[in-house]
C-alpha cells in the first residue's frame, strides 16, 4: 500500500499531463494511464555529459517517468566538480561520472534502470546510438555537440522527393549553460536546424598571438597557452598533446606554473588551467537546474506528444534579472549533415581505396582516416585493429559491388577533417551515384575512374 501510495505521488503531476486532453497536444497523443506505462516500458534516452547538466538531466527524466535510462561519459570526478555536480561526494573523487551519477539516482528514485558508459562518444559503434528514441545532450564543447549531431544525422533517410522519411529521424533535446546565460534546443534532423545549420551562433575561441605568449605573457591564461601551444612540443616532439591525459594536463599545468612565476603573475591553477587547454565554460547550479528542467520537458514532449514541442531555440539569461527568448531558426537546407547528403558521382569500377582517396580530396569533404558503412554493414573501418583486418580485403574489392550493384544510394562514412585548425572526428552522408547505370549521366565533379 505504502508503494502504491508513493507512485501515485510522484505521477502526479505527470498524469495532468498524460492522462487528459488539451488543445496543444500531438496527432498521436491518447490521454490515458496506457501513455503513462507505454512511458516507462518503451522510452529508451541516452543522456549524453554527466557533468553539472548531465546531473540535473538524469534526475529530472527519472522523476519525469522514464524507467530506460543511459549515460556515457568518459571523465572522473575532481574536486572542483562537487559545487553543482549535486550528485557527487567527496568520497566518489577520481570515479567515473558516469558510473557514480547512475547508482545515486537509481538509490533515490525506485524503478529507473540507469545504464553507464564510462569511455569516449567516439568508442562507440554508431549503431549503439540507434537504439535510443531520444539523445539529451549536456555536453560543454562544442566538438563533442558537432559528433553527436552528426551521428543522429547519419540515420536520416530521405524519399525521391526529398523528404525526410519520419521514421529515421532521430531526435535530439541540446542544453547549454555558460555562467547565468543558457540555451535549450530541440533537434529533429531534417525538419528543424541541427548543430551544424546554426554554428555560427557560437563565438570563436579566444586565440592568443604567439608573440605574446612567447615574450610578453600578462595573465594567467598567456602562461597556461604558453606551456600547451609552445613548450609541449618543444619537450615532446611529435607526441600529440592529449587534453584527456591527466598526466599531459598535469605537466602544462607546472610548466604553467613556472612560467607564471617567472613573469610574477598569480592566477594558475589546475582547474583554470582545464579551463583555458579544453575550453570548459564556467557553469552554475542554478542555471543547469532551469536549463535541465526545459530539457526534460521537451524530451517528455517528444516521446508523448503530451503538447507542441518548442520552435525550437530558448534561450535564457539570468545575469540581471531574467529574461527567456524562444527564437524559430530555419534550417540550413544545403547542410552537409542534415541534408539529403553530398552528391557523389563515381564510375562503377572505382574501388573502395579509390574512393577514400577522393573523399581526401573533395574540396566539400577532406575527410582523412575513413571509415565506410553501408545499410548498418561496414565496408572499411580505420579502428579497432581486428575490425580494420577484418574489412581490409574490401579495399581492393569495387564499391559498386560491396554497395550490391545498386545505381545509386546512401554511405555513411566517418572519419577526420579540419576545423579552426584543429582536428575533428566527423560523420559525413553521402548520395552515391555511379556512372552509365539504369541511365545516369554526369551529375558530379567527384569524378573518379
Amino acid at each position: 500500500m505504502a508503494d502504491a501510495s508513493v507512485q501515485s505521488s510522484r505521477s502526479r503531476d505527470l498524469d495532468k499531463l498524460l492522462l487528459r486532453p488539451g488543445n496543444l497536444v500531438g496527432p498521436r497523443f491518447e490521454p490515458g494511464p496506457e501513455m503513462r506505462d507505454d512511458l516507462q516500458t518503451y522510452a529508451r534516452v541516452l543522456v549524453v555529459g554527466a557533468g553539472g547538466l548531465g546531473c540535473e538531466l538524469l534526475k529530472d527524466l527519472a522523476l519525469s517517468g522514464f524507467r530506460n535510462l543511459e549515460v556515457i561519459d568518459m571523465d572522473r570526478i575532481e574536486v572542483t566538480n562537487l559545487n553543482r555536480q549535486f550528485l557527487f561526494r567527496l568520497e566518489d573523487v577520481g570515479k567515473p561520472k558516469a558510473e557514480v551519477a547512475s547508482k545515486r539516482v537509481m538509490e533515490r528514485i525506485s524503478g529507473v534502470n540507469i545504464v553507464p558508459h564510462f569511455c569516449r562518444i567516439e568508442d562507440k559503434d554508431i549503431s549503439f546510438y540507434n537504439d535510443f528514441n531520444i539523445i539529451a545532450l549536456g555536453l560543454d564543447s562544442i566538438e563533442a555537440r558537432s559528433y553527436i549531431n552528426s551521428v543522429a544525422c547519419s540515420f536520416l533517410e530521405y524519399d525521391s522527393d526529398n523528404n525526410p522519411r519520419e521514421e529515421t529521424i532521430k531526435p535530439m533535446v541540446d542544453g547549454g549553460t555558460e555562467g547565468f546565460k543558457g540555451h535549450a534546443r530541440v533537434i529533429m534532423p531534417g525538419i528543424t536546424p541541427c548543430f551544424e545549420c546554426t554554428i555560427w551562433l557560437f563565438p570563436p575561441q579566444v586565440k592568443f598571438p604567439l608573440c605574446t605568449l612567447a615574450e610578453t605573457p600578462r595573465t594567467a591564461a598567456h602562461c597556461i597557452e604558453y606551456a600547451h601551444l609552445i613548450k609541449w612540443n618543444e619537450v615532446h616532439g611529435g607526441v600529440a598533446f592529449d587534453p584527456d591525459n591527466p598526466q599531459h594536463m598535469k605537466w602544462v599545468y607546472d610548466e604553467a606554473v613556472k612560467r607564471a612565476e617567472l613573469f610574477g603573475i598569480p592566477g594558475v591553477t589546475y582547474s583554470l588551467t582545464q579551463g583555458v587547454v579544453k575550453n570548459i565554460i564556467p557553469a552554475i547550479a542554478s542555471t543547469n537546474a532551469i536549463i535541465s528542467a526545459a530539457c526534460a520537458l521537451e524530451t517528455l514532449k517528444i516521446a508523448t506528444e503530451c503538447s507542441k514541442t518548442l520552435s525550437n531555440y530558448l534561450t535564457y539569461n539570468g545575469a540581471e534579472g531574467l529574461h527567456t527568448k524562444v527564437t524559430e531558426f530555419e534550417r540550413d537546407k544545403d547542410c552537409l549533415v542534415c541534408g539529403p547528403g553530398v552528391l557523389i558521382e563515381v564510375d562503377p569500377s572505382v574501388t573502395l581505396q579509390k574512393f577514400i582517396d577522393l573523399l581526401e580530396e573533395h574540396p566539400k569533404l577532406r575527410l582523412s582516416r575513413v571509415s565506410v558503412t553501408h545499410r548498418g554493414k561496414n565496408l572499411y573501418m580505420q579502428a579497432p585493429p581486428v575490425l580494420e583486418e577484418m574489412t581490409r580485403s574490401n579495399l581492393s574489392l569495387t564499391l559498386f559491388e560491396l554497395m550490391g550493384k545498386l545505381s545509386k544510394d546512401v554511405v555513411n562514412v566517418n572519419g577526420t577533417t579540419t576545423k579552426n585548425d584543429q582536428k575533428i572526428s566527423c560523420l559525413r552522408k553521402l548520395s552515391v551515384v555511379f556512372k552509365g547505370i539504369d541511365g545516369v549521366t554526369d551529375m558530379d565533379t567527384a569524378g573518379g575512374a
